[in-house]
Formats: C-alpha cells, sequence, structure tokens
C-alpha cells in the first residue's frame, strides 16, 4: 500500500509539471519597436517651433494695447490711464520688495565740510536688515526749504566714485547739483564687495527672484524709501525732486520715476535703449537683472517713459560713445515722445545727442532741471 501510495504521488507530481509547462509560453511577447532617432525630426520641430513662438510673442504688441489705453484729455487723464501698465511693472519685478519696513531711525553721520556743502553718510533703514546707504550732501549757503536731488552712480561704480577725485565721467553730477543749490542725495547701489565672488550682483539678484522680488525692486526701494525719510528733513522741499544718473545710473532714473511719481524731473544718461539692442542681436546677451518677466513686450524703455510722462525726463546719448549706447535709443525715443506730444506738454521731454562719450553732460542735464524744477 505504501508502493502505490508513493508511485500515485509520483504521477500526479509529473502531471502538475506537465500542466504548468503547457500553459507557460514558450516564446516572449513580440513587442512594438523603434529606433529611437526615428523621432529626432520631432523633436527638431519642437525646438523650432518654440523659438518662433518666442520670436511672435516677442512682437505682438496685443497685450501691451489692452493693458495701456492712454487718455490724452488731459494729464491727470493720461497718470490715470497709465496704471494698470505701472501696476504690472511693480508685479513684474516684485515691488515693494516683501518684509516690514524697519521703526529703527536713520542715521547721518558729518564725514567733512568744503566750499560749497557739508558731508553726510547717510545709512537709512528700509527692510529687515537692509539699508540705503550713501552720501548726503547740504550747501553750504542755502535759505529756505531746497530741492532734493537724487545722483545715481553707474556700474561698478559708488558715490565716491562719481564724487572725488574729479568724479571721472560722472563731471559734476554730484557736485554740480549742490552748486545749483539742491540737497544730494547719492546713494550706493550693489556690483561688487570685498569678499564676495564677482558675480554676487548677479547671485543675489537670482535669490531674490526666489522670494518673489528682485535686486531692481530693492535698488529702487533704497531710493524711494530713502526719499521718504529725506522730505521730512527740514531743509527739504517735498514738492520739489529730481533724479539724475548716468549708465546704469541712467537706468534707475528712468524705472524709478515710472515708479515713485514723487520725482518731478529725471535724466537718463547714457542708457536709453542699451538692452533693446541687445536684445535684437542676441537675447541672452541682457545681462540678468534686465531679464525680468515682459521686459521686452511690456516694459521696452520707450514705453516706461509712459510711466515717467506726463512729468520732465531727459534722455542723454554721446555721440562718441559706443553705438550700442545710442543708435537704438534714437530708434526708440520718438515713441517717448509722442507722449508728450500728445498731451501738449512737448517741452518735457528731450532726447539730447551731445558732443561726448559716455559720460554725464552737465550743461544740457542742469539747464532742463532747473527748467522743470
Amino acid at each position: 500500500m505504501k508502493t502505490i501510495s508513493t508511485s500515485l504521488a509520483l504521477l500526479l507530481t509529473s502531471l502538475v509539471l506537465a500542466t504548468t509547462a503547457a500553459q507557460e509560453p514558450t516564446d516572449k511577447p513580440q513587442y512594438f519597436n523603434q529606433e529611437v532617432a526615428k523621432s529626432n525630426p520631432l523633436r527638431t520641430e519642437q525646438a523650432r517651433e518654440l523659438d518662433a513662438y518666442i520670436k511672435q510673442m516677442a512682437e505682438d504688441r496685443t497685450r501691451f494695447k489692452q493693458l495701456f489705453k492712454p487718455d490724452y484729455s488731459s494729464s491727470a487723464a493720461f497718470e490715470k490711464s497709465a496704471e494698470p501698465l505701472r501696476q504690472a511693472f511693480c508685479d513684474s519685478i516684485g515691488y515693494p520688495p516683501p518684509g516690514k519696513r524697519p521703526q529703527a531711525k536713520a542715521t547721518f553721520v558729518v564725514i567733512g565740510a568744503d566750499s560749497i556743502g557739508t558731508y553726510y553718510r547717510a545709512i537709512i533703514p528700509i527692510l529687515p536688515g537692509v539699508h540705503s546707504e550713501g552720501i548726503y550732501i547740504i550747501p553750504r549757503k542755502h535759505a529756505g526749504k531746497l530741492p532734493l536731488m537724487i545722483s545715481m552712480h553707474g556700474g561698478g561704480g559708488s558715490p565716491e566714485v562719481a564724487l572725488f577725485n574729479g568724479g571721472s565721467n560722472y563731471h559734476g553730477m554730484i557736485r554740480d547739483a549742490v552748486k545749483h543749490g539742491y540737497a544730494v542725495y547719492a546713494p550706493q547701489h550693489l556690483f561688487r564687495a570685498d569678499g564676495y565672488p564677482r558675480d554676487i550682483r548677479r547671485q543675489i539678484d537670482d535669490r531674490m527672484r526666489l522670494i518673489g522680488t528682485s535686486i531692481t525692486a530693492v535698488e529702487i526701494a533704497k531710493i524711494t524709501y530713502a526719499i521718504d525719510v529725506l522730505v521730512k528733513r527740514p531743509e527739504v522741499d517735498p514738492d520739489r525732486i529730481g533724479m539724475v544718473g548716468l549708465s546704469y545710473g541712467g537706468y534707475y532714473a528712468q524705472v524709478t520715476p515710472a515708479i515713485d511719481k514723487r520725482i518731478k524731473v529725471s535724466v537718463s544718461s547714457c542708457y536709453f535703449g542699451v538692452q533693446e539692442g541687445r536684445y535684437e542681436a542676441q537675447e541672452l546677451s541682457v545681462p540678468s537683472d534686465f531679464r525680468f518677466p515682459d521686459r521686452f513686450t511690456l516694459f521696452n524703455d520707450a514705453d516706461i517713459v509712459a510711466l515717467v510722462c506726463p512729468r520732465a525726463h531727459q534722455i542723454q546719448a554721446g555721440s562718441r560713445d559706443n553705438a550700442s549706447h545710442r543708435e537704438k535709443g534714437h530708434m526708440l525715443a520718438p515713441t517717448s515722445a509722442n507722449y508728450y506730444q500728445q498731451l501738449k506738454i512737448s517741452d518735457k521731454f528731450e532726447h539730447v545727442i551731445f558732443a561726448g562719450g559716455h559720460e554725464f553732460h552737465d550743461k544740457s542735464a542742469w539747464a532742463f532741471v532747473k527748467k522743470h524744477l
């Protein structure tokens, strides 16, 4: 009985194994296959389509016309019609920067004096742990309230470079303002710092974008928040504020009054149209801090002037400066001038090409400022 059971068990085991073997496929499934390279033309077409799309959108003015519908019935009506564009600009750059304004008081420490004025080192809290720092100068001889002039240095520079040892290509951008009877604030912007990488400006800007703002927004705030403090000083007339700037400073002398309507007259020297020219030649040649959203679809230099109008604005370019700092600006200037012409205030806008290089042109600047401030 034991022998039969063992045999039966062996037989049953054989049958099970045979059935299982019969159920398993003898060949693997045949799936459809194709060389990966076969679809390479589709990826090339994808790149071509996106390249064409970017170019098409860059040339499309539909969104700008929907956002900005200028009302030329009066200067006040024009300013009101520009508000949607102004707000879109603020949103694009992340202005105002996040963070509660500090309650700490500004400090003004005398660092020197000469025949034209008294020089102060100004430290003005603007954001958590962040200050607007610069040189503030009060004319030596003055009576009554003084107009306030913001004098903005250029790329790689500082108030000291623009002011001391002859002022280089800044000429009288700071000292002549004092001589003309203006209280002057010359703020410092970040371009280099001891102990930090050479591209510290780009790194800071990249990190700022991750928290919802930009170096453009913060540096505008270093001016506008400083104005909040300066207009409370006893010697300053809060109703007469101007701004001048060279090169990078010329950029800020355009975008700051575009946001802060307290600035009644501005002079942008050797900047207008530079980035638009670079963009046409090679989009990514534009420095990263000028690549905020819609920079070239809604906020090109010519149309940023719409946010300055009807307040007075002068654009300067040197005849011997690099063509990139002059030629595209010459093409864009009529668009800016048209805003003033439509309001019949053409004298409040000037595009000056002076005999000179990459430098501040004192004569035309101070004549324009004096006329409108």
